[in-house]
């Protein structure tokens, strides 16, 4: 098929805040742990692939590491902005907002949502921002190191998946054929 595209997207290999299991600031960019280092070193990905990646360092290391120095940085891979939820676990969250959190998030993992956390992305405006990126790629192979919600964004916009674990290090497989997609392969880190 001429317009025939598998797309790897890669959530980027584990950061102290990811252990620490809290929400990034929007400028913070953490370096990768020594696991994370570790990890990123073991993906198995086509080399001859056009290759994609976040513009924070997170993604463009794990990228590096991975074998794609040459990752072209885009801004639709970034990570949402998380606003007032930033910096924060989500037990803090709850302890500070009760269950105003829980309708956050699911505002921002919502592509029609006009809401999301107060201070940062819209469901609608993040998920535009994905759709734009996905909706450029050429036909072949590519490979996308990015972050949890942009992955999680591009499932639900191809393959309405809207619930899956994809721990630092995940690596979801795509395939787009006349305007279709299929998931082909969901692989947690080793």
């Amino acid at each position: 098929m001429p317009d025939a595209l598998t797309l790897h997207l890669v959530r980027h290999a584990p950061t102290l805040p990811n252990a620490q299991r809290r929400y990034p600031h929007p400028h913070e960019d953490a370096p990768l742990t020594d696991a994370g280092e570790a990890l990123a070193r073991t993906l198995n990905l086509p080399r001859s692939a056009l290759a994609f990646t976040s513009p924070l360092g997170r993604a463009r290391q794990t990228a590096r590491l991975a074998g794609f120095p040459g990752a072209l940085p885009h801004p639709a891979l970034a990570e949402a902005d998380f606003g007032v939820m930033a910096g924060h676990t989500w037990a803090d969250l709850e302890a500070a907002h009760g269950d105003a959190p829980r309708a956050w998030i699911d505002a921002l993992s919502d592509p029609a949502s006009p809401h999301g956390p107060p201070g940062g992305d819209t469901g609608q405006g993040f998920h535009t921002r994905v759709q734009g990126w996905l909706d450029t790629l050429p036909a072949g192979e590519v490979v996308a190191f990015t972050h949890a919600g942009p992955l999680l964004a591009a499932l639900r916009l191809t393959v309405n998946l809207s619930a899956v674990a994809a721990p630092p290090g995940t690596v979801a497989t795509l395939r787009r054929e006349a305007g279709h997609w299929w998931l082909t392969g969901l692989r947690p880190p080793v």
